[in-house]
């Protein structure tokens, strides 16, 4: 605790945000951490751990909860059963907290939040827990193996069958315990300021652990790195600077295999944050131009600040909606990429709170939503030119369906290569990317 803060009450409020609120995680937990900046590096370690670890694991942590209270999870008060989710993963995850720490904390924290009443309730339900962890009985995985797993990696069932029905039942398994591992912070270089080897001696140098970033079958992939040791990016003047921005390596393989040309013409039509964008822009070497497109002023100013951040020149941010055909942009892009609004569930070791956000009937309305946007955009490209189309997820619908459907739309279209990527075959999010070839004879 410094200065009076409570961390536990920290990551509170940060889950309740995202109960109560619908808050994202990830920017919830950054506007605390920004917010409390004075806070040490084992203290803003902490409160990451649990907000993030809690969320991920909410499934087991309400199971688990289940078995000892005589109250149902859904009927308790949101601070309450946010309280004993933060108990449990700290009895069952964290070894470094000690077993009364976390329940005598717990009980302060209800108190604290008004419910002074409930901290028997509350007290009583961990200490059960806590006398009995290694004695829980989880569903068992010959019996039921998708509520097996469900409870296991706290996925969703129905993402489970789905992503049975797409890959098989071994394959969901291995994907669903993929989100549970740790993964480093993969970061980008930025090229046209510095090489790869170059940065990895300055991060180094500052105490960091920095690995390079290598790809099966893509030799000239060269220019990611994994960090590790690093919680707050804008105190490394690497990164102040420009040398490096966050991104995921297959994020990168978008602008990779799209391998723009010197001069090109890029519109990235759902750019925000602007990595694919920004990796363009460096990919050119200062020539030619990006445009970085998204629907909100909000939006936009992100994908400024790191424009600013990177020095780039050959690029710039518009607020535009992808759904609106732009008629002053038909047919004159060497490249667009079509990074759409998809379900996320690639993301979820980064974003843990997707997994209760979606549901299968949005995902259908995104299917629509994707084809709705590739109408439109398709447009922009001339002949000869190309459509990277990609997603940030693992589900067929919007993958490789939404491909076919679209190469049997627009037949004037080629798919020329298409990969889905799957967290459990590496360091990288759930990802699919198809790069699509515009004839050059005219519709």
């Amino acid at each position: 605790m410094t200065d009076g803060v409570n961390i536990r009450e920290l990551a509170l409020n940060v889950l309740l945000a995202v109960e109560k609120e619908e808050a994202f995680s990830h920017t919830a937990l950054s506007s605390v951490r920004k917010e409390y900046a004075h806070l040490s590096k084992q203290e803003r370690s902490f409160l990451t751990r649990l907000v993030e670890g809690v969320l991920e694991r909410q499934i087991e942590m309400d199971y688990i909860i289940g078995l000892f209270s005589n109250v149902g999870i859904r009927k308790m008060k949101p601070a309450i059963r946010c309280i004993l989710r933060m108990g449990v993963y700290q009895l069952k995850y964290m070894d470094a907290t000690p077993s009364f720490a976390a329940c005598n904390e717990a009980v302060r924290l209800a108190q604290k939040k008004g419910f002074r009443n409930l901290k028997p309730f509350v007290n009583g339900v961990l200490r059960k827990i806590s006398g009995s962890l290694d004695a829980i009985a989880y569903p068992k995985e010959k019996e039921a193996p998708l509520l097996a797993w469900s409870v296991r990696y706290s996925i969703p069932e129905w993402m489970l069958a789905q992503w049975s029905r797409d890959y098989g039942m071994e394959k969901a398994k291995s994907i669903a315990e993929a989100f549970t591992r740790e993964r480093r912070l993969c970061i980008r270089v930025n090229k046209s300021r510095v090489s790869a080897e170059a940065l990895q001696r300055m991060l180094e140098q500052r105490g960091f652990a920095a690995e390079r970033a290598l790809l099966d079958g893509e030799p000239a992939f060269d220019y990611a790195l994994y960090l590790s040791g690093c919680d707050a990016l804008d105190k490394i003047p690497e990164f102040s600077k420009g040398y490096f921005t966050v991104q995921d390596v297959c994020s990168m393989l978008v602008v990779h295999l799209a391998a723009p040309r010197p001069g090109d013409y890029v519109i990235d039509v759902c750019s925000a944050p602007g990595g694919k964008s920004l990796h363009a822009a460096e990919w050119m070497r200062g020539t030619g131009l990006v445009e970085a497109r998204d629907i909100t002023p909000y939006k936009t100013g992100l994908i400024e600040e790191n424009i600013r951040r990177m020095e780039l020149c050959n690029i710039r941010a518009v607020v535009w909606d992808a759904r609106v055909l732009d008629e002053h942009a038909i047919a004159k892009a060497d490249l667009v990429i079509a990074d759409l609004p998809c379900s996320g569930l690639g993301t979820m070791k980064k974003k843990p709170d997707i997994r209760f956000r979606m549901t299968e009937e949005k995902e259908k309305s995104l299917v629509l939503l994707q084809r709705e946007i590739l109408r439109v955009v398709r447009q922009y490209v001339k002949p000869g030119g190309r459509l990277v189309f990609s997603t940030c997820t693992m589900d067929r619908m919007e993958n490789e369906e939404n491909a076919a459907w679209f190469q049997d739309e627009h037949p004037q279209f080629s798919l020329v290569a298409q990969r889905q990527f799957f967290p459990d075959e590496g360091e990288y999010d759930g990802f699919y990317i198809a790069v699509f070839q515009y004839r050059k004879e005219q519709e």
